[in-house]
């Protein structure tokens, strides 16, 4: 006798066409063309999850780079200062603080320029 095991195919199929809702023509409606645009859909997804945090990283550093400049410093040389002065912030909070808090950035500025004298005043 032929065993199909349908119940749990039909779940594996009815779960791929119901994830590709949204595809348009056969890549919604039929399991073939579905499984593949889903296949497809999911290896982007993967690696755009990487490129996002690539692509949000070199965003601060413009952000940053900017506001170090107006105010005289260099990103990288305002990034050395930071670390000379054990300021352990991130480039995401740095950015923010660059974009909306103006005092905080100034002062942080302040910060990484007397830690740069000092470091080369040690040297």
């Amino acid at each position: 006798m032929r065993v199909t095991n349908a119940p749990a195919s039909r779940k594996r199929r009815k779960r791929t066409i119901r994830a590709a809702k949204g595809f348009r023509m056969r890549r919604s409606k039929l399991y073939r063309y579905a499984a593949d645009a889903l296949d497809h859909g999911r290896q982007y997804a993967f690696r755009d999850r990487k490129t996002k945090k690539r692509n949000f990283r070199a965003l601060w550093q413009v952000r940053i780079n900017a506001a170090a400049r107006a105010a005289g410093l260099t990103y990288s040389r305002f990034m050395e200062g930071l670390k000379a002065a054990k300021v352990a912030l991130d480039r995401k909070v740095l950015a923010d603080l660059a974009a909306t808090d103006q005092t905080a950035f100034t002062e942080l500025i302040q910060v990484a320029q007397n830690a740069l004298k000092a470091k080369t005043a040690r040297a």
